[in-house]
């Protein structure tokens, strides 16, 4: 009869892969917020910005998904992709929100240079093994009907092409509400962070599965 002493040693090497790949599995449910200043938290705590919030929620939730924010205020869409191979290499995510193109728009640079930035994103992101989230970002009118069209036109003709979901521009809720604005008229304030958090909680919640396809559903 074999005791367990034998028995332990010899499963023992198994054992402990088995662990190893329990932890990578774990380790790999993360959800990157790629973004701008509306995703940094644009004058205010890091811990008040809506990713942290977020991040909050789904752990108070046991979600097991960790969010973790690489915005940073200001940021165009060639800055945010130069800054992506980086937070892929350290963060490993399983799924990626790209939340830019904002900062590109308000200095009018030619729809097309932003349309090859957010494209190049979405490869990165692909090639890395992650599913992208593309969220739709929209302009003031005061930009003029022709540009706004424009800028407007490059997600869901992105998302298209690469079969990626369109995630809703956040924004268009917030204006709503004067009170959630900061002074610029741009930006939103803390106020706004928690509802931002739960509204993304409800867009995202049905993406973030590992038997998603990579053409997850699309919104307008």
């Amino acid at each position: 009869m074999m005791n367990f002493k034998s028995v332990f040693r010899w499963h023992f090497p198994f054992l402990l892969l088995l662990g190893f790949f329990s932890v990578r599995a774990i380790a790999a449910d993360t959800l990157l917020i790629l973004g701008d200043s509306l995703s940094a938290g644009y004058r205010m705590a890091a811990n008040q910005a809506w990713p942290s919030l977020l991040n909050d929620k789904w752990r108070q939730q046991s979600h097991g998904i960790q969010v973790i924010n690489g915005s940073i205020s200001g940021d165009t869409a060639t800055q945010g992709l130069a800054r992506l191979p980086a937070l892929l290499k350290l963060y490993k995510p399983r799924w990626v929100v790209i939340e830019l193109g904002g900062n590109d728009g308000l200095r009018g640079f030619p729809p097309p240079a932003i349309q090859q930035d957010l494209s190049s994103a979405i490869q990165q992101v692909k090639q890395s093994g992650a599913q992208p989230l593309l969220m739709q970002i929209r302009l003031p009118p005061n930009y003029g009907q022709r540009y706004t069209q424009s800028f407007s036109a490059i997600y869901p003709a992105l998302a298209q092409k690469y079969g990626v979901p369109l995630l809703p521009f956040f924004m268009e809720q917030v204006y709503l509400k004067p009170q959630w604005m900061q002074d610029d008229a741009i930006h939103p304030n803390p106020l706004a962070q928690p509802f931002i958090a739960e509204w993304m909680s409800s867009q995202l919640t049905p993406l973030l599965k590992p038997d998603v396809a990579a053409a997850g559903p699309s919104h307008g």
